[in-house]
């Protein structure tokens, strides 16, 4: 009514009442009422500001990427960008009397690009495509010592890459680079694993190999200790044997003496019966026949002189005309045993 008009300020705002060329009152989250004829209010918002942005770069090898993130910032200084931006209110207090509050983030993002293509240029595809953070780092820190951000009063309060990405074609070449990559390393791996299994499988072959060796050798050593131990058992009985030998050899030669000794005693005897018979039969020669009947049937028993009798009688048959014998007499001789003599 009669251009007074009242409002309220949020918190968030800072607002500069003009009137007459001067500063009235100024402050965030206040309410007055003000003469709109002669009043300028100068809104600035204080609160941070989330800008996202995305633009196209080319790497230092001439391909294109485009970066995809998100600056926040705020006005830390009302006044200094109040002097160089036009954030009055409209007459009617809602909205902006000009586009400038409407400029002031694109003028952040303009800063942001120029800053990323310096950096982007630097690397090459591959490294930019991993450099979301040494980019952040790099832009962060030259946004806080940059001249034109300290002139408009702004601070930055943080800036993020969400994406940093190639374009489609180059994305295709790039897969397809990688997967020919993964499929020679899957090839590898295929070749390592049967190699080392043939490795294995060698290693286990010479292990039986060796194995066998052992076993051969230990079956040597058995063998060749058996036949020390019968070549040790053979001497022995070479040696028993060879005593045994010696020892008959001197009963051989004991016996051999013994019977040529004995065949000595043999010819002796056999000489000194011999002259005996000899001497006796010299003796007998000059004998009469009669008398040496008649010691020959010395001491006979009376049977064997009866057996005399009787081949004296056959002896002269031929002179003989009969002879009577009486059946006692033959029975006699029959029933004595001594008679079959």
């Amino acid at each position: 009514m009669f251009g007074l008009r009242f409002i309220k300020i949020p918190p968030t705002t800072h607002v500069i009442q003009h009137s007459g060329g001067k500063i009235v009152r100024e402050g965030a989250g206040i309410s007055f009422f003000y003469y709109s004829p002669t009043t300028s209010l100068v809104a600035v918002p204080v609160g941070s500001t989330d800008v996202p942005f995305i633009f196209e770069e080319q790497t230092v090898d001439y391909q294109s990427v485009s970066l995809q993130g998100q600056i926040t910032y705020r006005i830390a200084e009302p006044k200094k960008v109040a002097g160089l931006m036009d954030f009055t209110l409209a007459a009617n207090g809602r909205g902006y009397a000009s586009e400038d509050p409407e400029k002031l983030p694109q003028r952040v993002i303009n800063l942001v690009h120029v800053l990323a293509r310096a950096e982007i240029e630097k690397l090459p595809l591959r490294q930019a495509l991993r450099a979301s953070e040494p980019l952040v780092t790099a832009i962060r820190g030259q946004l806080g010592t940059s001249a034109e951000l300290a002139a408009l009063g702004l601070e930055v309060l943080g800036l993020s890459l969400l994406a940093i990405k190639p374009t489609p074609e180059t994305a295709r070449a790039l897969e397809a680079e990688t997967r020919e990559q993964l499929l020679k390393g899957a090839d590898e791996a295929i070749f390592m694993r049967r190699n080392a299994a043939v490795e294995q499988e060698r290693a286990i072959k010479e292990n039986e190999l060796n194995t066998e060796i052992a076993v051969e050798n230990k079956k040597r050593q058995i063998r060749e200790t058996q036949m020390d131990a019968e070549k040790a058992v053979q001497e022995k009985q070479a040696q028993l044997e060879r005593a045994q030998l010696e020892t008959n050899i001197g009963l051989e030669q004991e016996r051999k003496k013994l019977v040529a000794l004995a065949a000595e005693n043999a010819r002796s005897e056999s000489d000194t019966r011999a002259y005996g018979i000899s001497t006796t039969m010299q003796a007998l020669s000059s004998a009469d026949a009669s008398v040496l009947q008649a010691l020959a049937t010395s001491g006979m028993k009376p049977q064997q002189l009866i057996a005399f009798a009787f081949q004296e009688l056959a002896a002269k048959a031929d002179k003989i005309g009969n002879l009577n014998i009486s059946p006692d007499l033959l029975s006699e001789l029959l029933a004595n045993p001594g008679s079959k003599k």
